[in-house]
């Protein structure tokens, strides 16, 4: 009987230490993160986080993690991965949010690659709204990356979609990860 009792004093014991856990996680939010681990995540509320640097009267850097006014879609909680940080081509100490990097064919590459695209929705769901916003739809866009990235683009460029000028360099396309893009 003693050890029926101490089993479920154990038992009990750890259900409030799993729902204590779980509470914390359901809690989180940008302004308690890291430097290490702010930027790509999104909080409890769905709101993404950005690292910021402020400089201080000293000259010291400083470094905060805020919660942004961008929300992530379907996603709370999300602390990105060191794995899709490398596939992906991005930098934990990356300061705030901006669709710039679009424009380089690097990082155009590694979003675009089947290992990013198909495997860190969250990375893609934020670029695919930061394109968006650029009038840029990235499945067309990592479509047009692949082998006949010049055919592809000329076809782009005449269909209407593009506001800009496209160049094989330049990133013009973002959208619905409905499309699969390939590895090259």
């Amino acid at each position: 009987m003693a050890s029926q009792n101490a089993s479920l004093a154990l038992l009990l014991a750890l259900a409030l230490l799993v729902q204590a856990a779980f509470a914390y996680v359901g809690n989180m939010e940008c302004e308690n993160l890291e430097k290490e681990s702010c930027a790509y995540a999104v909080s409890s509320t769905g709101k993404r986080c950005v690292l910021e640097k402020h400089v201080r009267r000293s000259g010291e850097e400083e470094y905060a993690c805020t919660a942004s006014d961008i929300d992530a879609d379907k996603l709370k909680n999300w602390i990105e991965s060191d794995e899709c940080i490398e596939a992906c081509g991005l930098d934990r100490s990356e300061l705030g949010i901006s669709s710039d990097s679009l424009l380089e064919a690097r990082f155009a590459k590694q979003l675009c690659s089947n290992r990013c695209y198909h495997n860190c929705p969250n990375i893609v769901d934020l670029y695919f709204n930061l394109a968006a916003g650029e009038g840029v739809y990235l499945p067309k866009f990592c479509e047009a990356r692949g082998p006949n990235a010049r055919r592809e683009m000329a076809e782009i460029k005449s269909s209407g979609y593009a506001e800009s000028p496209i160049d094989d360099n330049a990133a013009t396309f973002i959208g619905s990860p409905a499309l699969a893009p390939t590895d090259y």
